[in-house]
């Protein structure tokens, strides 16, 4: 019930977006036409307009980017045919989407890491947090997860043994601080930092929000053996889409990956 609300709206965006392009003409289901991929806007956005400005046009790749602020529509949207593409999340977020919706999104090649961090506008220490202190956390499926595991990475609560990638706070076997978890969408729990005492932020709403992963964040994902890379991904059968694969060389080329490591710095980090 919890993600009832946004997963409404959402679909109903990714109606008004079919009929949008529509409108335009759009048809990304031809592979003559303009590739249009949707993605979120830090740092897939930015990245895809790196390629789109200074490597499409010399691999003959006409690519438009649409920006999405929300984590279900861009699915949606690659399902129904309104995009070609999409780019914002990792394995487990994806086959936990196909899992609840009957879609068959694939993954196509993996680009980047971004370490998910817990943040405090209140301590300066992970250890500081008080008794009973609240910390917000992703409400969606998988991110909750992995949150709640990063938590567990650094001692601040232990979670029951065998508890995968749909951990919920129910979920935890000790909580030595008595820590208060607040459930919100994924994009507002950057916002929420005056009012909790922590948050656990995924890291391009951390970058959206002038937050430096890798030198503000109390607790840092490890990149090592993480299986939350980001990548490119198709509705299936469109795999062998010549713009896709144009596109997924570039995506992994060097230099992209030079563009990843001078923009942000090790906040977000390449996969190949």
């Amino acid at each position: 019930m919890r993600n009832t609300a946004k997963i409404t709206t959402a679909v109903l965006a990714a109606g008004a977006l079919t009929l949008g392009l529509s409108a335009c003409g759009a048809d990304s289901s031809s592979t003559d036409g303009p590739l249009i991929v949707a993605a979120s806007p830090v740092p897939h956005a930015e990245i895809l307009n790196y390629v789109k400005d200074n490597l499409a046009e010399k691999e003959g790749l006409d690519l438009q980017v649409k920006e999405f602020t929300d984590y279900v529509t861009p699915n949606t949207a690659t399902q129904d045919g309104s995009v070609g593409a999409n780019y914002f999340q990792n394995k487990p977020y994806l086959d936990d989407f196909n899992k609840k919706n009957g879609t068959d999104i694939v993954p196509v090649v993996t680009v980047h890491l971004e370490p998910l961090g817990l943040y405090s506008h209140k301590v300066k220490k992970a250890a500081d947090l008080k008794s009973g202190a609240t910390v917000a956390i992703p409400n969606d499926t998988v991110n909750e997860a992995r949150a709640l595991k990063l938590l567990a990475a650094d001692g601040l609560i232990t979670l029951k043994a065998g508890v995968g990638n749909e951990a919920t706070p129910s979920d935890i076997a000790k909580n030595p601080k008595n820590l208060k978890f607040k459930e919100l969408e994924a994009a507002q729990t950057p916002r929420s930092l005056d009012d909790v005492d922590a948050a656990v932020v995924n890291g391009n709403y951390a970058i959206e929000s002038d937050l430096k992963p890798s030198k503000d964040a109390l607790v840092l994902e490890s990149p090592k053996n993480n299986p939350y890379g980001n990548f490119l991904s198709v509705k299936k059968g469109n795999e062998d889409d010549p713009r896709v694969k144009k596109l997924a060389k570039l995506l992994t080329s060097p230099e992209v990956k030079k563009f990843i490591q001078d923009k942000y710095a090790g906040s977000v980090l390449a996969s190949f």
